[in-house]
């Protein structure tokens, strides 16, 4: 015959519940009220009890499923098989004479002893002891931790006798005894956290002793022979007593081993308590917590817990999972590799000599400077924020603040095309459209392929087109007239991190566009005429020239122009979408 274990009502408006975590498998033995798996609702987590002694025979519901208040979680046997060898020594002798019994048992039991003594030990609670748990202390407060105890092992206490304290997020208490008698047992210690409704404590009778020592319920539970009965035959005793409730604890005996020393089986943690220390370290961590870590990719390793003893709280929880990630991405920057030129002598690839002659002949022939501006882009990268879900949705590509900058440049030279022109000999050539140099970085070395007139195209048009030119530049794909028709060059010196640099223009052409990367920071912004400090975001446009045409004004009035342009942010029915 089998019992089964129901999930119970845990709160006036629980209606289903989560198993978190078995703390007993199928074949392991349990006691009654023996914690047997962890349930979280929305209300509370906590321990489901074994309602009675036996074996478990079969678990109905895994861990992580939810089920409903009623449903059936496991079933447990009677445990009789499992029973059977423990108890042919205790039937052998008589119950009546216990003097006889004694010395018979005394030979036989010598192997056995230590199972006998935990038998003995777990069935004093049975014989009258109750549980003392942790109450509710407020609707929202799901656990407390005890940070310490009034009384200990062997006091007697009396009724609303203040037993521990408790300490809990909204409160710090005193946790009174429910019952008269004498604290047999601490299943609790101090600084260990637990769900409400935990057992903390056992009480037994008026004069009963610690459910640690293995003599001592003999005393109770057979009151005559107790004073004349020797150490060594203590074991047997108990068995000889109380047959019938010895059975089912016997075999849970090897299942507990550890607490054969009686000081550390006083106050031993309770097993869900135990196996949550276990996962998570030296600080206990609720199932409700875990799960909620577990549900926000949380590693709770990381996390500092501002609850009592550093215990961590779902608050805490909630608040990493909040953080920027860029903090928690720092450690995991790889290691730089060392490179295998290293010590090496190579010759320039033909791509190399090339750039490297136009560079050299650019310095010596043109005469260069650098004007660099700060743009202050907060309302770009939220109108981008904005539409880039929808935007490659729609077209299949990522919106990045280049687009933005290629159609801002290009429009505002338009307004100032001495920025787009060129010298040939003494005299000033000013292209009829706008085409931009888009430098691409690639293994073989820089390259520059031709957005052509990107001011008459959507912003979608010139995303597409960025991303198909510079993918076909890496791989090689470009056709020739592809890189030829630049009249100014666009370089995203950004997108490797950099502020701002003071890039080389390539002739024939006479400027050149950098844009630095898009940081956040504090900024001073006017409202209501006020001054006030905001979070922003800046980007450094740098355009480097030749001041044989071009002069500061020139770039400034240019650079300007584009800035007012990002600023203003006024790009929706540029989208193209």
């Amino acid at each position: 015959m089998s019992t089964s274990v129901v999930l119970p009502a845990l709160g006036e408006s629980v209606t289903e519940g989560t198993v978190t975590r078995w703390l007993k498998q199928v074949g392991d033995t349990v006691k009654e009220d023996e914690g047997l798996l962890e349930i979280s609702t929305d209300k509370v987590d906590t321990e489901i009890p074994s309602p009675v002694s036996g074996v478990i025979e079969e678990i109905l519901v895994q861990e992580d499923e939810t089920v409903e208040v009623g449903a059936i979680l496991a079933r447990i046997g009677d445990g009789s098989g499992a029973a059977a060898a423990p108890e042919a020594p205790a039937s052998a002798a008589p119950a009546e004479p216990a003097a006889p019994a004694q010395p018979e048992a005394a030979a036989p039991a010598a192997a056995p002893a230590p199972e006998a003594a935990p038998a003995a030990a777990a069935a004093a609670p049975a014989a009258g002891g109750k549980d003392v748990v942790l109450p509710e202390l407020g609707e929202s407060v799901t656990e407390g931790t005890v940070t310490r105890w009034l009384k200990q092992v062997g006091d007697d206490v009396a009724v609303d006798e203040p037993l521990l304290e408790i300490s809990t997020d909204k409160v710090d208490t005193e946790i009174p005894s429910p019952f008269a008698g004498t604290l047999t047992e601490i299943l609790v210690s101090e600084d260990e956290t637990v769900a409400v409704g935990a057992t903390l404590a056992r009480i037994g009778a008026a004069g009963a002793a610690p459910a640690a020592a293995p003599a001592a319920p003999a005393p109770v539970a057979e009151a005559a022979p107790a004073p004349a009965a020797p150490a060594p035959a203590a074991p047997a005793a108990p068995a000889a007593a109380a047959p019938a409730p010895a059975a089912p604890a016997a075999p849970a005996a090897p299942a507990a081993p550890a607490p054969a020393a009686p000081a550390p089986a006083a106050a031993a943690p309770s097993a869900g308590s135990l196996s949550a220390s276990d996962d998570q370290g030296p600080t206990y961590v609720t199932p409700l917590v875990r799960r909620l870590a577990q549900q926000q990719g949380i590693d709770l390793a990381s996390v500092t817990g501002t609850g009592v003893g550093g215990r961590i709280r779902k608050e805490d929880v909630l608040a990493a999972a909040s953080a920027p990630a860029a903090p928690a991405a720092a450690p995991a920057a790889p290691a730089l590799e060392i490179s295998p030129l290293r010590g090496t002598t190579q010759p320039m690839s033909r791509l190399r000599k090339v750039l490297a002659e136009r560079a050299v002949a650019s310095m010596q022939s043109t005469a260069q400077l650098t004007t660099v501006v700060e743009v202050d882009v907060t309302k770009l990268a939220s109108l981008r924020d904005r539409v880039k879900g929808e935007f490659q949705a729609k077209t299949g590509d990522k919106l990045s603040f280049l687009p933005f900058f290629a159609l801002a440049a290009s429009e505002a030279l338009q307004a100032y095309p001495v920025i787009n022109a060129s010298v040939d000999g003494d005299q000033i050539v000013y292209p009829a459209v706008e085409n931009l140099s888009i430098a691409v970085d690639t293994e073989r070395g820089l390259l520059t392929p031709v957005l052509r007139d990107p001011a008459a195209k959507s912003l979608a048009a010139i995303a597409h087109e960025i991303a198909d030119l510079a993918a076909r530049t890496r791989d090689n794909k470009l056709k020739p007239d592809e890189l030829a028709g630049g009249t100014f060059t666009l370089t995203n010196t950004g997108s490797r991190g950099a502020l701002f640099d003071t890039p080389v223009v390539f002739l024939p052409q006479s400027a050149i566009l950098g844009t630095g990367t898009v940081v956040k920071r504090p900024g001073i912004v006017t409202v209501d005429g006020k001054d006030a400090i905001s979070v922003r975001s800046y980007v450094y446009l740098a355009l480097s020239y030749d001041h044989r045409i071009i002069d500061g004004a020139d770039a400034a009035r240019y650079l300007s122009a584009v800035k007012a342009r990002l600023e203003a942010a006024d790009f929706e029915g540029n989208l193209g979408i």
